[in-house]
């Protein structure tokens, strides 16, 4: 899967650029040694143990909530050193250059965030959020909102991270601390969940809703092989009188993720 996410930067539009500007979150030796080996920029987790988060850590299993909480900490930890930025998880494909549409030059808006389902209005603190991937100012009111976060770690058995950070917003944390959120529609910033519509617009797409690392290989290489077979029908159009040719275009179905769910594991 970190390969893929890697060739996505490769294969998309203005993003290869962008490789300069990763930090690799290693949470084992393996990844740490494979991140190295591409040399990207690269930083390993330090956790109690030796590697507790190796392997693979099932969806909303105790080893995945544990592993998220301590993704969680670290980020919070960033913003106190003052960086603002996007975090990405690897299971996240980037088509294009993200930056216009987020429009971090507008430093009014605190905290942007993809979702699973959005409703429409990227005001609505009702969208299905996803903690996967979002873009974070780093101020006082993000610092804060990260702190009271964390802080319920050890207050929400059985949630994860994202469950947690729902329930604050909800409960009217981001008005508290006077935190403007802006929430991603899915056209540009898409996922498993809810395709996006429009391939020449799409951003990024997430395999989310999905429970096991094997099916996101499977559906993520799909994409991967879909965004080509558009790029290469797309410059053929290019080539043709433009009134003789159209693109036409469908996402290949994401039967591993779907399967994910029936299967034991």
């Amino acid at each position: 899967m970190f390969d893929l996410f890697l060739e996505s930067f490769w294969l998309g539009e203005d993003t290869r650029p962008l490789l300069d500007h990763l930090l690799i979150i290693a949470v084992d030796q393996a990844a740490y040694e494979r991140c190295l080996f591409k040399r990207l920029n690269c930083y390993k987790l330090e956790t109690e143990g030796a590697d507790q988060f190796e392997g693979e850590k099932i969806y909303m299993s105790p080893g995945f909530i544990k592993m998220m909480w301590r993704r969680t900490h670290l980020l919070l930890e960033v913003l106190k050193h003052g960086y603002n930025f996007i975090f990405t998880d690897t299971d996240v494909m980037w088509l294009r250059n993200p930056f216009s549409r987020l429009g971090i030059y507008n430093e009014s808006v605190d905290l942007q965030m993809s979702t699973d389902w959005f409703n429409g209005d990227p005001q609505s603190e009702k969208n299905a959020i996803n903690t996967g991937f979002y873009f974070t100012r780093s101020n006082n009111k993000t610092i804060s909102l990260f702190d009271a976060w964390y802080d319920r770690k050890d207050n929400s058995s059985g949630k994860k991270e994202q469950d947690v950070f729902f329930d604050l917003m909800t409960a009217g944390m981001f008005g508290q601390l006077g935190l403007h959120a802006r929430f991603l529609d899915t056209v540009f910033f898409s996922g498993f969940c809810t395709d996006s519509n429009d391939i020449k617009a799409v951003i990024t797409v997430h395999a989310n809703c999905c429970r096991s690392i094997n099916a996101k290989v499977r559906d993520l290489t799909a994409v991967l092989r879909d965004w080509k077979r558009f790029k290469a029908a797309s410059a053929a159009a290019a080539e043709a009188p433009p009134s003789n040719v159209t693109v036409p275009f469908s996402w290949t179905g994401h039967f591993g993720c779907w399967d994910s769910w029936k299967t034991k594991v």
